[in-house]
């Protein structure tokens, strides 16, 4: 019976895999820091066989660099042996709910969340810390080979404090905040879809180099735009001026996968600009906005120069020096510098005129000529149909005005939570409708915060019926004593996260919402862990056969079955919201993940009754524990039953 790895994957190893079918000749053997043999990339051959000219010594090239990023690199890539450990009593609806909060340091949640959930974000959503010199960053060690890191992820912590101030006086001011956020951006990449996009709220201290991060980690050809948002209006602070901006910086994950980006028209536009109504023809009724046709010359091409017959046959041309030799509607003529040009070829205005979307208005205060040079009687406009932008909404602004801190304050004053400097729940609202256009895409967060991305989920999904998922991931940073989140009970950052999550969804239940919404506002707590396995699990070779007696069992003993069962649901891959159900069969527990996809007992003693009960429902997945068969025979016999009962289960032992 197989065993399960009960640990992240090693992205170095899998990535050397992906260059070995690639390049055989550049992959090699070498020995680690321990001593063991593991394959590792020649280097020097690789570059040789991607160069078509002789590569000798290092080359000066364009890139972003800083102390410790190689570092950050390889504690990107490194497996943990840590876990998510269930906590029904912290969540809401535990059971049935398809929105998650994890609980501990982001990059071991994003590392444990990357099978699970690989390529199935469609948004993904952070407001990191801004690196004022005051803000906290996540402590990662820069300095430990892949299998020191290894070696220490099997232990419980023994740190205590994940937190350093990453203060300018540290001399890393930027490199350990790069250092922080280049580890944590390329294992989101691996969760974000194809089709999904990455927001990243950053103020003016690490925006450039974040733009920098991000364009290396994702591709500076997925860079969709840089939003500056108005965080406030006036303000005394600042030496030469106010800071009263912040910016949001898009990627894609695949810009040729990604769906056009377009907003709702707001019934103020629509009563300010939509003020034409179509009288005849097949659009009779509709309303439209006309806007003029012709435009300043971005070109001397001669075809957009052209003269255009009103209805009572004036030809007219935008303003300029030039007109055409031939008198008659369709001449063109190459413009000179200072000429108007139509906003559209000659051929594409017979088109848009005969589909009915020109409209001639007789006017004394044109700007157009006749074919004399004369001032023409006549505008010449286009017409923006409504229902069409209804349909296809408009393209956004990267000017955000809307979504000023003074709101973010009043929505969290009206939940009664103590918290400063939350994004804006109508500002992630913004951006989220703006890619999640499927009802039941995913969201994620990881610098959750408060809370606000949840929050702007729920009001969502509240309004259109959607059924969107959120995970949310955050660090149990202690509240200050002194702070008022910590005289009001909340002793780290997580509390206040998950009271605002059950406020927010008491509030979003209680108020209109769209009939067919599933109202699901409830939240599966997990937190991080050490994992549930003891060290011999890991590293037999290193236990003496003196220890054997003391470490029959693999299993910490302060570890429940449901421990153990959302452990092999990250080993195996399996979304961590999926239905669970608990039963006893034979007076043994007896867990079940939707329907038959994973069954799994961790109990001692199972019996050949409990294995062939098991076995005739034909799982997908099914899952024992060392110890739940006493010899090794029954073992044997339990996969024998399988062959026989049930040939397409996978089955394995922790």
């Amino acid at each position: 019976m197989d065993k399960m790895k009960m640990h992240s994957p090693d992205l170095s190893q899998d990535n050397v895999a992906k260059i070995r079918a690639l390049f055989p000749d550049c992959v090699t053997e070498a020995a680690d820091e321990q001593g063991n043999i593991r394959l590792a990339i020649d280097f020097d051959q690789l570059r040789q066989t991607l160069s078509d000219h002789i590569v000798e010594g290092p080359q000066e090239r364009y890139r972003l660099d800083w102390p410790g990023k190689r570092e950050a690199l390889l504690t990107a890539n490194a497996p943990i042996a840590k876990t998510l450990r269930p906590c029904p009593e912290e969540s809401v609806d535990f059971d049935k709910t398809q929105n998650l909060f994890i609980e501990g340091d982001n990059l071991d949640a994003l590392k444990l969340l990357q099978e699970s959930y690989l390529g199935k974000v469609k948004m993904i959503y952070i407001d990191p810390p801004y690196n004022t010199g005051n803000d906290f960053i996540y402590s990662d060690d820069f300095a430990e080979t892949a299998g020191e890191f290894l070696f220490r992820s099997n232990q419980v912590d023994q740190a205590g404090n994940r937190l350093v101030a990453n203060t300018e006086g540290n001399g890393r001011f930027h490199s350990d905040w790069l250092s922080m956020m280049y580890a944590r951006l390329r294992v989101s990449k691996k969760i974000l879809s194809s089709k999904g996009a990455i927001f990243v709220s950053i103020g003016q201290e690490e925006v450039a180099q974040t733009y920098n991060l991000m364009a290396e980690v994702f591709g500076e050809r997925n860079f969709i735009t840089i939003c500056t948002r108005v965080a406030k209006t006036g303000g005394q602070k600042g030496t030469h001026f106010s800071p009263c901006v912040d910016y949001v910086i898009i990627f894609a994950r695949n810009i040729d996968e990604l769906s056009q980006f377009r907003e709702p028209i707001s019934q103020n536009v629509i009563d300010k600009v939509y003020t034409s109504v179509e009288s005849e023809g097949p659009r009779a009724g509709e309303r439209f906005r006309a806007m003029g046709l012709y435009q300043a010359m971005l070109d001397r091409r001669a075809n957009q120069r052209y003269l255009i017959r009103c209805p009572d046959g004036e030809l007219v041309i935008p303003p300029g020096t030039t007109f055409p030799e031939d008198i008659q509607e369709g001449s063109q003529v190459a413009p000179a510098d200072g000429d108007g040009v139509w906003r559209w070829t000659y051929s594409r205005y017979k088109d848009e005129l005969e589909s009915g979307n020109i409209v001639f208005i007789r006017s004394d205060k044109t700007s157009l000529v006749n074919n004399e040079g004369a001032k023409a009687k006549w505008n010449v406009y286009y017409k923006i149909w409504l229902n069409d932008r209804l349909r296809d909404g408009q393209v956004p602004g990267n000017i955000l005005e809307k979504f000023q801190n003074r709101h973010s304050s009043a929505e969290i004053k009206a939940l009664g939570i103590p918290f400063d400097f939350a994004k804006p729940v109508e500002l992630i609202k913004f951006l989220s409708s703006l890619i999640c256009v499927e009802r039941d895409d995913l969201i994620l967060d990881f610098f959750a915060g408060s809370g606000s991305t949840a929050q702007a989920i729920f009001e969502q999904n509240a309004a259109d019926g959607g059924a969107r998922k959120v995970i949310l991931v955050q660090l149990p940073e202690a509240n200050a004593e002194q702070s008022e989140a910590f005289k009001a009970g909340y002793t780290t950052i997580a509390d206040i996260t998950k009271e605002r999550l059950r406020r927010a969804g008491s509030k979003v239940v209680g108020g209109k919402c769209h009939p067919h919404w599933n109202r699901d506002v409830g939240f599966r707590v997990l937190k991080i862990d050490s994992s549930n396995m003891s060290d011999v699990y890991y590293r037999p070779d290193e236990v003496n056969q003196d220890e054997l007696f003391g470490q029959v069992d693999s299993v910490k003993p302060d570890r429940t079955g449901e421990d153990l069962l959302f452990q092999v649901l990250l080993d195996w891959g399996v979304e961590l919201t999926l239905p669970i159900n608990r039963e006893t069969l034979h007076g043994k527990t007896v867990y079940s993940v939707d329907g038959n996809a994973l069954i799994a007992c961790f109990d001692t003693g199972v019996t050949d009754e409990l294995v062939k009960d098991i076995a005739a429902r034909a799982p997908l997945r099914a899952v024992f524990r060392d110890t739940s068969f006493a010899r090794d025979a029954d073992r044997i016999n339990a996969e024998q039953l399988f062959r026989q009962l049930s040939p397409g289960t996978e089955l394995k032992a922790i």
